[in-house]
């Protein structure tokens, strides 16, 4: 049997669709532990992006941070949270979150950085506000890459909560390491299948959010 009749016998499985193990269960799950990472990531990573693309202060810092965070191995640091904190969602949520902050730092910081200085030189000579012209002229015309920023750590984070099942938690992941111990390869292609759904899922809502969010005008500037 070929991946695609191993996924489509997954999916034609009605005992796949309810119960604690059910497809909308187990996406359910997954769904939470990315929007859980992304939330607590951004937090973390959009205000020093933001701040310190505006001052111009403090980008070599960051790019030494958010190389040293992408060198750490996921799932190494997993194991090691789980040793030291035991069974529960932290384990899980910290090598996701270190995972997702640089993305979201380091382009937001090039967002800002990269915004043109006319506007802001203007609107300094207005008499604006550092807070104002932050959030009224620069971060409107970053909008977009920023936005790219999300949706990168986004979709390594949806990609990565497969981890989740190692320490017994739930999310697709659980698929595929049930289906690895029990041989049941439909439960592996499946598994991987809902992965590559969410990844899609996630693309599809970003540019919906930047057809809402961004303005017309950024969004020519962008593609001419």
């Amino acid at each position: 049997m070929n991946v695609l009749n191993f996924m489509q016998h997954f999916f034609s499985d009605g005992s796949h669709w309810h119960g604690y193990d059910g497809i909308p269960q187990r996406v359910w799950e997954h769904v939470q532990y990315t929007a859980g990472a992304l939330a607590i990531a951004a937090a973390i990573g959009l205000p020093i992006g933001l701040v310190t693309g505006h001052t111009g202060r403090g980008g070599n810092t960051l790019a030494f941070v958010s190389s040293g965070a992408r060198a750490l191995p996921t799932f190494g640091l997993l194991v090691l949270m789980f040793v030291w904190l035991g069974l529960g969602i932290v384990p899980v949520m910290i090598p996701l979150v270190v995972l997702a902050i640089p993305p979201i730092l380091i382009t937001t910081y090039e967002a800002i950085r990269t915004v043109d200085p006319s506007p802001v030189d203007a609107a300094r000579g207005m008499g604006m506000s550092e807070p104002k012209i932050l959030f009224q002229v620069e971060v409107p015309a970053a909008l977009p890459l920023i936005l790219s920023g999300l949706r990168s750590a986004a979709i390594q984070i949806v990609s990565t909560a497969t981890i989740a099942a190692y320490v017994a938690l739930g999310g697709v992941g659980r698929y595929i390491l049930d289906g690895l111990y029990q041989r049941n390869y439909e439960k592996v292609a499946g598994g991987a299948a809902l992965t590559a759904i969410l990844a899609l899922f996630v693309l599809v809502l970003f540019w919906a959010v930047g057809r809402v969010a961004v303005s017309p005008g950024v969004r020519r500037r962008g593609a001419a």
